[in-house]
This record gives C-alpha cells, sequence and structure tokens, in this order.
C-alpha cells in the first residue's frame, strides 16, 4: 500500500507545483468560450498593459517574501517616485535623468526598509514598511501639493503608451526585469542564499552566509522594482501623481501568493510571480467584459488568495508526509 499512497502524493505535489500555470492556461480557455472579446489582440494587449505595473512590482516583492519578509510600502514608494520623476522633468532633466531619479528613489524607500528592519533589530519588517507606507504617501502629497503633476519626457510616455511589435513597450520593460532577475537568482549565489535565508535563517547563519546583507538587499531589489513600476505608470498617464499605487501592496503580495510562493519563505519562483500577477490581471479584465459588479471583483480576488494559501498548506502537509515515506516510515 506505501508505494500507490507515495506515487499519489508525489502527483499531487507536482500538480501544485504547476498549479498556477494550469490554472491560468484554464482560466484563459473558459473565458475565450464565455467572452467573444476576452481572445482578441486588443484585449490581450489591454491586459498586459494593465498588469505590467503590478508584474514589475511583484517580482521585487518576491524577492522579500522568499525571506519571510513583506513590503508594504511599495504602492506609497512607487507614488513619491513618480511625484519626483516628475519634478526631475519640470526642473529640466530628460528621460535618462527622469528614469535614474525614480529608480534611485524607489531603492533609498527600499533601503531604509531593510537597513530599519535589520540593523533596527525591528521584530517583524511590516512595522518599518507600514511606517514608510504613510511617511512616503505624505511626501508625494506634500511634494505635489496633493495633486498630479502632468508632464513627462517623450520616450517615457512612449514606452507607457506606445506599441512595439505588436506588444505595449511596457511588457519589454517587465521581460527585462525579468530577465535580469532570474538571471542573478539563479546563477549567482546571491540567489542561493536569498533561497538559504528564507528557508532557514539560523542554519544560513551558521554556514556564514551573511544574512543581514541579503535581507537589506532584497529590499532595495523591491524599492528599485517600484521605482520602475512608476517609470511605466507615469508614461502610461503621462504624469506623476501622488494617488499612484493606492493597494498595489496587497496586489502584488496576492500575485506572488496566488504564484504558489510562501509566507515561509524559501519557496517560490519568479515566474511564478508573474503568473499570479498576469491571473490578477485576467479575472479583472474578464469579471469587467462580462459586466460583473466591481464591488464583487474584490471578493473573487479574495478567494482566490485563500484558495492559493490553503494550497500552500497542503503542499507543506504532503511535503512532510512524502518524507515520512521517503524515510521508511509510513504511517
Amino acid at each position: 500500500m506505501a508505494e500507490p499512497r507515495f506515487a499519489a502524493l508525489a502527483t499531487t505535489l507536482k500538480l501544485l507545483s504547476v498549479g498556477p500555470a494550469l490554472i491560468l492556461i484554464l482560466l484563459i480557455v473558459v473565458l475565450s468560450f464565455s467572452s467573444p472579446y476576452f481572445a482578441t489582440p486588443r484585449n490581450v494587449s489591454n491586459i498586459l498593459a494593465q498588469t505590467a505595473v503590478i508584474s514589475v512590482v511583484a517580482m521585487g516583492q518576491h524577492l522579500v517574501i522568499l525571506t519571510r519578509g513583506i513590503d508594504l510600502s511599495v504602492g506609497s514608494n512607487l507614488a513619491l517616485a513618480s511625484v519626483l520623476g516628475a519634478l526631475c522633468f519640470h526642473a529640466g532633466g530628460g528621460a535618462v535623468a527622469v528614469v535614474a531619479v525614480m529608480i534611485a528613489s524607489g531603492a533609498i524607500v527600499g533601503a531604509i526598509n531593510g537597513g530599519f528592519f535589520v540593523f533596527g533589530r525591528l521584530p517583524h519588517p511590516f512595522i518599518i514598511t507600514l511606517a514608510t507606507l504613510s511617511i512616503a504617501k505624505g511626501l508625494a502629497l506634500e511634494l505635489a501639493e496633493g495633486r498630479a503633476i502632468p508632464g513627462m519626457p517623450e520616450a517615457i510616455s512612449a514606452l507607457g503608451q506606445d506599441a512595439f511589435a505588436g506588444l505595449p513597450g511596457s511588457v519589454f520593460v517587465v521581460l527585462g526585469v525579468a530577465a535580469i532577475l532570474c538571471i542573478v537568482t539563479r546563477t549567482m549565489v546571491w540567489g542561493r542564499w536569498i533561497y538559504a535565508v528564507g528557508g532557514g535563517p539560523i542554519a544560513a547563519v551558521r554556514m556564514g552566509i551573511p544574512v543581514s546583507w541579503v535581507l537589506v538587499s532584497t529590499y532595495i531589489i523591491a524599492g528599485a522594482c517600484a521605482g520602475v513600476g512608476a517609470v511605466i505608470l507615469a508614461g502610461r498617464t503621462d504624469a506623476g501623481s501622488p494617488l499612484f499605487g493606492n493597494l498595489l501592496e496587497l496586489d502584488t503580495i496576492a500575485a506572488v501568493i496566488i504564484g504558489g510562493a510562501s509566507f515561509l519563505g524559501g519557496r517560490g519562483h519568479l515566474g511564478n510571480a508573474l503568473i499570479g500577477a498576469i491571473m490578477i490581471g485576467v479575472i479583472r479584465n474578464a469579471l469587467n467584459l462580462l459586466n460583473v459588479n466591481i464591488f464583487f471583483q474584490l471578493i473573487v480576488i479574495g478567494v482566490v488568495i485563500i484558495v492559493a494559501v490553503e494550497a500552500d498548506v497542503l503542499r507543506n502537509y504532503l511535503e512532510g508526509r512524502v518524507r515520512v515515506f521517503q524515510a521508511g516510515k509510513p504511517q
């Protein structure tokens, strides 16, 4: 009996590991039959453009969650970066300077988050990122005097609004960020350190891994990704605004969890975070096409998050059972 049970457990685990991709494919197939407008090139392009910001910022959030952390400040960070970028443009800055200001602004906020959490010995990053959420939003509102600041360099506006090779320009930004992060997390020692720190911080310290700096680096990258998101959104709207990024932190956390990452750390693939972001965009787009009440859309996203978290709980349980079988101690 042990062998069939072990095979069933192993098969279930494999299905859970590719679950996000399978669910997205199934969702796309069902929605393609439900609405004649869903699978049209124009609508697909709209979905990709609308999810570009969530996708980029979710990749940074993914790294933080891998280390058992969380960054609640990404939305306000993005808003502040967009305002600073707009102010830089009106001060005479070109496209390169504006992009540099936005990304640097995001990275600085990320460094503050990571620095206070690690070296301030705070019990959880929830505290400092909640604080910087408020501080960054307040700074953005003060600098912009509570209003949007219109105007962006043509190159940034083109990136946010124009299509290249039939795809929104923002898609290429997402792919570029994904490629860079995939390379550094999969081929560099730093990437393995992130998984090690998330999987077991105490063991990572004993192995000589610079845990403190690894943690700080993930928050810096998460902040920089928020800055990149600001570039995309400012280009799409041709403005910087202190009102950008509202609830973005919840969307990015949802994307990462839907993509199969675990709040317990050390588990998750960058590609699945992108799948989670696209899934959120697909669900919202489809519900709009089907004329579903916008309030009900929030309920649907919440239910999807609960299902994703329960899938993670089930996966942890099944992995424990598999280890028992592999140790030759079936129960």
